[in-house]
This record gives C-alpha cells, sequence and structure tokens, in this order.
C-alpha cells in the first residue's frame, strides 16, 4: 500500500465541489496563551497526516505541543482532513488533557478532522463553516487477497471512527453510518442539529453582540462623565430643614 499524494485524498471526495478551496489551505500550528480567558489557543490549519506533505499536522505535532501546556485550551481548526489514523490519534490525545478543550470550526473540519473536532467539548462553528463525514480510502497495489484484506481494515477503521461520531450525534449508529457511507457535509445548523456542533454563530448573535458593545461603550461613557463632573453643593438656607428622601 502507498501513501496518498494531496491530490489523491481530495480526488476521493464523491463532492468534488469544494476541492479547490480545500487544497489551498496552508499549514499554520502554533500555541499561544490568551492571558484575558485564561486558556491556551492552537491554530490546526492545513492536511492532517505524519510526513504526507509539506503542508501537513501530524498527531506528534499535537503531542509536543500539548506536552507543554495546562489548563483549558481552545482549538482553531480549519482543515480538509487527511490521515485518519493521525486524526484519532489527535482526537485521543485531546481527550486526555486534563482541562476543558473547546474545538472552533473557523473554516472546515472534514474527513479525520471531523474527527479531532469530535474531542471538543464545546464544539463552536462559525458562520459558513462546513463539517463533512465520509468513507475511509486508501491507495493499494497488490493482489486481490491483499486487496480484500485492505477492506477488511478499511472496515473496522470505519467503526472506530463511527465511535467517535456517537459520542456527540443524537441519532442512530445506523443513520449515521449512512451518512459516512453517503459522504454528508453539514452546515453549521445542520451540524448542530444531529449532534455534532454545540454552538453555532449566526446573524442575530452577531447583532446582539454588536448591542451589547455598544450598550457597553455607553455605560463606560457615561462613568467617565459622572466621574469628572464637579459636584454641586446645595445651598445652605439658614434657619431651614431639608428633607432628603
Amino acid at each position: 500500500m502507498r501513501k496518498m499524494t494531496k491530490q489523491d485524498f481530495l480526488k476521493s471526495f464523491k463532492n468534488q465541489t469544494y476541492v479547490n478551496q480545500l487544497e489551498k489551505i496552508e499549514r499554520k500550528l502554533d500555541a499561544k496563551v490568551n492571558e484575558a480567558s485564561n486558556n491556551t489557543e492552537i491554530t490546526i490549519y492545513g492536511v492532517i497526516g505524519d510526513s504526507w506533505w509539506d503542508d501537513s499536522v501530524s498527531a506528534s505535532d499535537i503531542d509536543n505541543l500539548l506536552k507543554d501546556i495546562t489548563g483549558d485550551i481552545v482549538i482553531n481548526l480549519n482543515s480538509p482532513g487527511g490521515d485518519a489514523f493521525d486524526g484519532i490519534a489527535i482526537y485521543n490525545r485531546l481527550k486526555k488533557h486534563d482541562g476543558k478543550v473547546t474545538v472552533n470550526i473557523d473554516g472546515w473540519a472534514c474527513s479525520a478532522a471531523s474527527v479531532i473536532a469530535m474531542a471538543g467539548d464545546t464544539v463552536n462553528m462559525g458562520l459558513g463553516a462546513m463539517l463533512m463525514i465520509h468513507e475511509a480510502s486508501s491507495l493499494v497495489w497488490g493482489t486481490k487477497k491483499e486487496m480484500r484484506k485492505e477492506a477488511d481494515v478499511l472496515d473496522q477503521l470505519e467503526e472506530g471512527i463511527i465511535d467517535i461520531y456517537m459520542t456527540k450525534a443524537n441519532v442512530s449508529r445506523e443513520e449515521i453510518r449512512q451518512m459516512v457511507d453517503a459522504e454528508t457535509w453539514f452546515s453549521a445548523s445542520k451540524a448542530k442539529e444531529i449532534g455534532f456542533a454545540t454552538v453555532i454563530e449566526t446573524k442575530e448573535d452577531e447583532v446582539t453582540n454588536l448591542r451589547n458593545q455598544i450598550t457597553d461603550l455607553q455605560n463606560e461613557l457615561q462613568q467617565y462623565k459622572n466621574q469628572n463632573q464637579a459636584p454641586q453643593q446645595p445651598p445652605v438656607n439658614k434657619g431651614s430643614r431639608r428633607v432628603l428622601y
């Protein structure tokens, strides 16, 4: 069995509509401490895999990052997927982390990346974000016996991946299996409906957040004006009595 190229992998998608966009996702892997929210943000962009291509992020890469991180973490995810076993390893590594894991799907969480997304205690999907699940695939050269053996391996691999999806799904295992076989793409609202996403951003949310920010600014401005306004002393009127209420 030979490893796929990036083009081989993307050609395996039944829906080729988004392949050009997915191919352009550049590798980005970094971690930074967010002091305001007291957590560590990890960005995972690009293909998932161990030295498949120059733009891949491997399970070893994530393990090396997490060794030095304590407390809650936020994963910012944008990936077409890649190596299923690396995706599973990253999922399990995140589940073992001692702290809350939040996954933000910034753009795409396809194939192996959708497995990684399931590690989030909370999974947020931004406007326009997509999640995709499909059959496992590989390229095999050899005898019919070797091909049948590889098919058996893919069957078992898919069962394990479905186990992971079922930790979040609110539908039956058979329904998830059918979605995997068919290659199913989920918008943010559809992902939340099935249980894969916890929170989605909507236009209403953006308007509400903007209104809250405006209200906060108005309150801060009023407090500033009050602090800088000289207090006025009431006139003293001897022989009279004032009652304050």
